[in-house]
């Protein structure tokens, strides 16, 4: 069976989804996603937005993100990123300079 995170996928600058975005692999947000978003590995880049229910394996935030997230590994947010919602994760990074204002869940095993 092929390796998930070989597979790549981009939401380039100045292409916004409307609905329900579900991918495997890595999936680069340069655009904007509203709605629904599942998928593996999630980077939104500095150019980037997220108004969407998420769950994923883990989450880079570089921009923006609002909505509610559920990231069974990873969620961090880059000096860049804000992100404004409610959060539910394993593992909580948050890079000096990033905003976090959010209701947040660590979740343990």
């Amino acid at each position: 069976m092929a390796d998930k995170t070989k597979n790549i996928s981009i939401v380039d600058k100045g292409f916004t989804v409307d609905g329900t975005v579900s991918t495997t692999g890595r999936l680069i947000v340069k655009g904007t996603i509203k709605g629904t978003l599942d998928g593996d590995v999630v980077v939104i880049s500095e150019d980037g937005a997220v108004y969407a229910e998420t769950n994923v394996n883990s989450i880079t935030i570089g921009e923006t993100f609002k909505g509610d997230i559920k990231a069974s590994k990873e969620f961090a947010v880059l000096s860049t990123g804000k992100c404004t919602g409610k959060v539910e994760c394993k593992d909580l990074v948050v890079k000096a300079g990033g905003v976090l204002n959010a209701d947040i869940t660590c979740i343990t095993g």
